[in-house]
C-alpha cells in the first residue's frame, strides 16, 4: 500500500527537489566565468560593443550563480531553526518569511536564465543592444536581490 504524504510534507519535498535541481544547474555552469579567448578573437570582440555588453552580463551571471548554493544552505539552516521546539510563533513566522525570500531570490535567477535569449550576430545590432541593455538591468536586479537576501538571511541565521 502506498502511503500518502501530508500536503505540507509534499510541498517541502517539492521545494527540496527544486533546490537540488538548482544545485545541478550551479554545477552545470561550473566555471563558465573562466572564458578562454585567443588574442585575435579578443581584439575582434572588443570592437563589438554588444559583445562587450554580453560579456558583462555573463560576468554578473557567473558571479551570482555560485550564490545559489548559499541560498540553499541558508534555507536548510533556517528550516532547522523553524522546526526546533520552543520557538515562538513570531520567530517561526519570521523564519518562514525569510525562507520565502530565499526562494524568491532563487526563482528570480532561474527565471532570468530561462528567459535570457541574446539575439544572434545576424540580428539588427541596435535591437540587440537594446535587448542586452534591458537584460543588464534585469540581471543586476537579480544580483542585488540575491546579495541582499543572503545578507538578511545570514543575519537571522546567526541570531540565537
Amino acid at each position: 500500500m502506498v502511503k500518502k504524504l501530508p500536503l505540507h510534507k509534499l510541498i517541502m519535498a517539492m521545494k527540496n527537489l527544486l533546490y537540488i535541481l538548482t544545485l545541478v544547474a550551479v554545477v552545470s555552469c561550473g566555471k563558465s566565468g573562466e572564458h578562454q579567448h585567443d588574442a585575435a578573437s579578443e581584439s575582434a570582440q572588443s570592437d563589438n560593443p554588444n559583445k562587450v555588453l554580453l560579456d558583462q552580463i555573463m560576468d554578473i551571471h557567473d558571479e551570482v550563480m555560485p550564490k545559489m548554493q548559499d541560498l540553499y544552505t541558508l534555507k536548510q539552516s533556517l528550516q532547522e531553526k523553524a522546526a526546533a521546539s520552543g520557538i515562538s510563533a513570531d520567530e517561526k513566522k519570521s523564519l518562514e518569511n525569510m525562507m520565502a525570500s530565499l526562494d524568491s531570490a532563487n526563482t528570480a535567477m532561474m527565471d532570468w536564465m530561462h528567459k535570457f535569449q541574446p539575439l544572434p550576430d545576424s540580428a539588427d545590432q541596435e535591437k540587440a543592444r537594446e535587448y542586452l541593455e534591458s537584460e543588464m538591468e534585469r540581471v543586476m536586479k537579480v544580483r542585488d536581490l540575491t546579495n541582499e537576501t543572503i545578507d538578511r538571511a545570514k543575519a537571522i541565521d546567526t541570531k540565537k
